[in-house]
């Protein structure tokens, strides 16, 4: 494990607060200048904050992962990337249990306050959503998204010199409350990223199935990745350009690439569980080499380009 990976999990393992978020953007700001990287904050939506490092506009690639915290939740996010009906089912199941606890709150409202019950169930089931975004931070971040982060300071730190010209960075905020730090971004800096590949590391730790989604104007990259990001050392690679969705920042960009760690059932269903609670435990450094490795490997491809 990387020095950097350390101080990140040790210190800065939880980024939800504007404090948290600061400290965790000194200390990176400091660490990037000493190897010799440029580095900038821009603001966008709702105060959003995101960390640009390097030139964008003359980068080849962008590497990027979202920064900040999710709300801890008693039951996992489940992300089945192959299969969409599976991952509607069960997010009209978490929509269904928010409802059926509001319910309650206003049925036994009923019996004590019969005429203010149904103020009480709007109020509560407005509480749940609001906990679901904005509640207290889950404390345990190693796969969502420790990991991203980790893995674009370990690419910065290990990019050859020759070709840090060829390549930029960027840690997106606010992605937990629907991508605002990416959207905020790419509406400022439209004219630069429409024709720019970006890679966004999203949940990269927990599981040996890393499926890259390089959909819709993506799909003319897919060869590039594949050449760079090969199955190897017991981890397994999939580039999928067609039935596949992965909800995170590269969305808002026409040529964005998402790159996720999943597990497998017997069966074969790719999946990502314990995101959002406290069994977000899981980190293995073998993932973030061999994406650190292949992010190298793709600059040098698209610079020869």
């Amino acid at each position: 494990m990387t020095e950097t990976t350390e101080i990140i999990l040790e210190r800065f393992q939880v980024r939800k607060t504007r404090k948290q978020k600061e400290e965790f953007t000194a200390w990176l700001t400091n660490y990037v200048t000493s190897v010799g990287y440029d580095i900038k904050i821009e603001k966008g939506l709702f105060r959003s904050r995101n960390i640009v490092i390097g030139n964008p506009e003359k980068a080849k690639v962008t590497f990027t992962a979202h920064y900040d915290t999710c709300a801890a939740m008693p039951i996992p996010n489940f992300i089945t990337p192959k299969n969409i009906l599976v991952y509607l089912l069960y997010q009209l199941v978490l929509v269904c249990l928010i409802f059926l606890l509001s319910f309650c709150v206003t049925f036994a409202a009923s019996f004590l306050i019969p005429d203010f019950a149904p103020i009480f169930g709007l109020v509560s089931l407005y509480v749940l959503l609001f906990l679901m975004v904005a509640g207290p931070a889950n404390k345990h971040t190693a796969n969502d998204n420790t990991s991203g982060v980790t893995t674009v300071v370990d690419t910065l730190t290990k990019m050859p010199d020759e070709l840090r010209n060829d390549v930029a960075f960027i840690l997106f905020d606010f992605e937990e409350i629907g991508l605002l730090g990416s959207y905020s971004y790419y509406r400022k800096h439209r004219k630069v990223m429409k024709n720019k590949l970006l890679v966004n590391f999203d949940c990269v730790s927990d599981g040996n199935n890393i499926l890259i989604v390089a959909q819709n104007s993506a799909e003319h990259f897919a060869s590039y990745l594949q050449t760079s990001f090969s199955s190897d050392n017991g981890i397994n690679v999939e580039v999928a350009t067609k039935g596949v969705f992965y909800p995170s920042d590269q969305a808002n960009f026409p040529y964005g690439v998402g790159v996720a760690a999943l597990k497998k059932t017997k069966g074969g269903l790719l999946y990502m569980d314990k995101i959002h609670t406290k069994k977000d435990t899981v980190y293995e450094e073998k993932n973030i080499e061999f994406l650190c490795s292949g992010s190298i490997k793709l600059t040098e491809l698209l610079a020869k380009k």
